[in-house]
Order: C-alpha cells, then structure tokens, then sequence
C-alpha cells in the first residue's frame, strides 16, 4: 500500500491498494476524512469499490492528513497515489502527473438497471428505472431496505429514509435514491401513477460508464463463453419429498429461528454428489487437471451492478442447517457489498438459482475455473405418470453447464443421477 522510494521525506504516501485477486483499478467512492484531519493507524479514510465490492481503505500511519490527490469518484489504478500523512504544516510534493492523469472522475453514479445475466445469478432489479415515472418496489412496512452506503450518506445529508424509493434489488435503498430523496422535515416523495397509465420514454436517454463489478461481469463471461467449450445436460426432479420435508423441518424449528431454504437443499444436495462423482469437482488448468479434494461450493447473488459469487467452504462436511446458515449472512454481506475476497473465491462448483424468478429452466455459463454450474429452475405443477395413474405432480428442472475439456457426458449424467436420488430422498442430507 506504500511505496517508500516515492514517500516525501517524512510524509507516508497511500496508493491505492489491490482489494481483490481481479482488481486493476478501483473508484474512490467518498472521502471519510478531509485534509486536515487528525488521522491514526485503523481508521478507515475512503471507500473504495473494486470489481467485486465496495471496501473501506484502512490508514496504517498517525498523523495529519496533509493531501487528497484524487476526488470521490474518480478511478484509479492500482499503485497510484491517493493521499498523503504526515505531520502538520508539512509539504508534501504532488504526484507524478503520469499517475495523477490516471484518475479520471467518473460521474455519479447513475441508477440504471444491469443487463439480465442468467449465467451466474438472479436478475438483479426487477424493472428497470425510468426517469420521468419510476416503477418502485413496495417496501415492507416497519422494515427499510437500504444498502450501507446509503444509510450513511442518508444520515449526512438529512434525508428520511421513509420517505425515499427505493430502486434497487426488492426495493432496496441505493446512493442515487438518497441523493434523490426529500431532507427530514420535507413533503413526501410524489407517488408514482401506475405502470399501465404512464405515457413517455421508458427512460432517460444518457450513457452509463460501466462501474469496476459490471465490466469484470462482461469480461469474465465473455472468456468463459469463448473459450470453455460447455455443454447441456437436464433432468426433471420430483421435488414433493423435498417439499415435504422441508415444510415440516420449518414447522417443527420455527421457534428455534430456523427456515430452510429450497436452495439450501440444492447446495447440500451438490456438494454430496461431487461426494458422489469427484470427477466434477476439477479444474482446467492447460496441460493438467486439477483434481479438489474438497467441495467448495459457491452460489450465484444478484447485487446492485452485477453478480457475485460468495463461496460455503467444505460444504460436503457440513449440516444442511450450517450451510442454510451460512448461506444467508454470505447473502447478507453480499448485497451490503462487504464480502472479503477470501469470502467470494476459491469454489470448486457453482449453484444459480433463478427459480424464485419463476424461471422454469435456463443454462448458466460456467464461472472458471470450476469446470461446472447447475443451473436450478422454480418447481412446477403439472401432470405426471405415477404407476399407471396421471397425478399432480411438483417438478424442478436442473440443468448442468460442463466443460468438456474435464467432464465427459457420461460423467455429467452420473453426476446428475447422483443429484436426483439425493434430491428425492432428501432424508440422506440431514444425515
């Protein structure tokens, strides 16, 4: 984070740092101190977003911050210079304008609905916003959704959030919405007429600059689609007995906190058959297969500006009521964008669900290294044949995404044999 050979000679020089594995460059989101501020070692003095999450740029020295060479909003490469800490009074020398050229200011950030990717993850944000007539998710009432960075920025500028919209994900609370809002004290945000009786353009016309997540999203499926030969295998799953089960392990632990998931299910049920068929839990690496000796399994979330994949480590080893917690406070930090990297690296295999979507069936784009993905749709109603009798039955479709570089198709039907019995008798899991 410091480069002593391009410190002033008592001043310490903050470069902006690598806060993922895929970072190159990150955008100063906001200030949290100003020059001349008392500063010590652990205080956090910016936000930075990097391609997979916004994080808080931590201080190592004690002193007085004695410059800010970029502005909030700028993007800047890794190893540029970002502030200056020194000793009160002391002049410290600007950089280099090589590296000060290099942070270019972006504008605010708009609010625009993500380009659908049903490769890793649900859709993001269930309309897109329009500028003159805003179609709004409900918030729950008692209950605000708001993304960290909004609550603050709420508190700074006076804003109550009551009386804000939010156009994120389920409704939730974004930076735009606040800087959009009415202060404390102020007339309540207009309603806005229906959807079926609005008139004009579905948006407004702008170029939106493409933040750090969603061009590491377009880069990263761009290479996996061009260069991972994938291919398709599906099967139809009686989901009743998981159903079942589920709705009656909910029901006897409700006062214990306890609700599982149809997904936790699928991640249990997963890492059991790459138990099952270790095959699929490989990577391609060139010349040599990489061979994981544990199931790692991650899955897909839908955040403000693209997807990320947070990872339950050994999942074959826990409880279906571990990884069910596990799951949900990795989702949590997700959406609030506070995962660390070791927190949304190294899965060995990948679950995205869209069936929540009400998607029936979809094929994901396998997310490298891992040499699969299961893709899992919503269950459905229909006719099926039990014995020689026609029965109403609940069906979910599951489709594998492989490469075939590592998996053969025998493999991947043994795989999703494996899958299905464990599915259907989902008493195996709580063993």
């Amino acid at each position: 984070m410091v480069n002593p050979t391009r410190n002033a000679p008592m001043a310490n020089i903050i470069e902006m740092p690598k806060l993922s594995d895929t970072m190159t460059v990150g955008t100063l989101v906001k200030w949290l101190k100003k020059e001349g501020d008392a500063v010590k070692s652990g205080d956090m003095l910016a936000e930075v977003e990097t391609d997979k999450a916004t994080m808080e740029l931590e201080s190592f020295f004690d002193g007085t911050l004695l410059s800010i060479f970029v502005k909030a909003g700028s993007q800047v490469p890794l190893g540029a210079p970002l502030c200056a800490i020194g000793k009160p009074g002391e002049k410290v020398d600007a950089p280099a304008p090589k590296a000060a050229e290099a942070a270019v200011p972006q504008a605010p950030a708009p609010v625009a609905a993500p380009a659908p990717t049903p490769a890793l993850a649900p859709a993001p944000s269930p309309a897109p916003v329009a500028a003159p007539v805003p179609a709004q998710a409900a918030v729950p009432a008692g209950r605000i959704k708001v993304s960290p960075l909004a609550r603050k920025l709420a508190a700074e500028k006076g804003v109550d959030l009551s009386n804000v919209k939010g156009s994120g994900p389920g409704g939730r609370i974004i930076r735009a919405d606040v800087l959009a809002g009415p202060a404390k004290g102020g007339a309540p945000a207009a309603v806005a007429p229906s959807p079926l009786l609005a008139r004009g353009p579905l948006q407004e016309e702008k170029l939106v600059p493409v933040s750090n997540m969603r061009a590491t999203v377009a880069r990263r499926l761009v290479e996996s689609k061009t260069q991972i030969p994938h291919f398709y295998l599906d099967i139809e799953v009686d989901a009743a007995p998981l159903l079942e089960l589920r709705t009656q392990l909910n029901a006897a632990l409700e006062k214990d906190g306890v609700k599982l998931s149809v997904n936790d299910f699928v991640l249990k049920a997963s890492a059991e058959a790459l138990r099952r068929v270790p095959a699929v839990n490989c990577s391609w690496e060139g010349t040599a297969i990489r061979k994981h000796p544990a199931a790692h399994v991650s899955f897909a979330v839908a955040i403000e500006d693209g997807l990320i994949t947070p990872v339950i480590r050994d999942a074959h080893l826990k409880t279906i009521f571990a990884i069910s917690t596990e799951a949900k406070a990795l989702g949590k930090r997700a959406k609030d964008k506070k995962l660390t990297p070791a927190e949304f690296t190294g899965g060995t295999f990948c679950v995205s669900n869209l069936g929540m979507m009400g998607i029936d069936r979809f094929c994901a784009i396998i997310n490298p290294p891992n040499a699969a993905i299961l893709a899992v749709g919503t269950t459905v109603r229909k006719p099926v044949v039990k014995g020689d009798e026609i029965v109403i039955g609940q069906r979910m479709t599951l489709t594998l995404s492989a490469d075939h570089r590592v998996v053969d198709g025998a493999v991947g039907a043994t795989y999703l044999a494996a899958l299905r019995d464990l599915l259907e008798k989902p008493a195996l899991l709580l063993l």
